[in-house]
């Protein structure tokens, strides 16, 4: 599935908050592109009059609809400038692992910083260093210069079932203290793995790394691993 927002003759507009809260509702938003106040709130550890606040802001610069006791809706100005600021985000992330050997759970703060500069010409020559990627390090979706982003339709490992090949192809959660685990497991983008048993009751699951290694998985990790099944040659 593909989006497509214009965001190459996109213009600076908005402050660094702004940036964030408009980065947060494209992230949670649904296929209507709208998102209630309360799970904006919280996604962003703010109260929900400081977030209604900021809504009436961003919907007096036309980049939300905003009602009240209504979900909030993103409009194509809001989507234009937060796709460009995940772009720029996601573009860093893979240029600080790619290019400057960072390891994946390092990059997302200095990604925070760098996703507010505003020269697109920046960006694109570090898209082109890096050879147009789809996707950051942690498996999600770049948008591209005129704002297409492709969204890959992967299942958690949570919904696989015993004696099934995998593949990780993607994180629901790319928090530190997420990525310093699977560090531990030397789970990565990539690794294959072979689900020997789920744990009937708390849905455990015992998994085989290609090298023969055999992993135990609590059911929350497995929940956060986005795989795609493959068939071995």
């Amino acid at each position: 599935m593909i989006h497509s927002f214009e965001i190459s003759t996109l213009k600076k507009s908005a402050s660094s908050t702004e940036e964030n809260y408009l980065k947060s509702l494209f992230l949670l938003a649904d296929q209507n592109h709208e998102v209630s106040v309360s799970d904006l709130s919280e996604a962003l550890s703010v109260s929900n009059p400081t977030a209604n606040s900021m809504v009436k802001r961003l919907s007096e610069k036309g980049w939300v609809e905003y009602r009240k006791y209504k979900p909030i809706r993103v409009t194509q100005k809001g989507l234009h400038i937060a796709a460009s600021i995940i772009r720029k985000h996601r573009l860093t992330e893979m240029y600080l692992v790619e290019k400057m050997s960072f390891g994946w759970e390092e990059v997302h703060d200095i990604a925070e910083q760098m996703e507010h500069i505003e020269s697109e010409q920046f960006f694109d020559r570090m898209d082109e260093i890096l050879g147009s990627p789809v996707t950051d390090p942690h498996g999600s979706p770049i948008p591209d210069r005129e704002g297409r982003i492709h969204v890959n339709n992967y299942k958690p490992l949570s919904s696989m079932k015993e004696g099934q090949r995998v593949m990780i192809k993607g994180l629901n959660d790319s928090s530190k203290e997420f990525l310093e685990y699977l560090n531990e497991k030397r789970i990565e983008l990539g690794s294959m793995l072979k689900i020997i048993k789920v744990d009937s009751f708390d849905k455990t699951m015992l998994v085989q790394m290609k090298n023969g290694v055999q992993l135990i998985l609590g059911s929350e990790a497995c929940t956060r691993l986005l795989v795609a099944p493959f068939s071995p040659k």
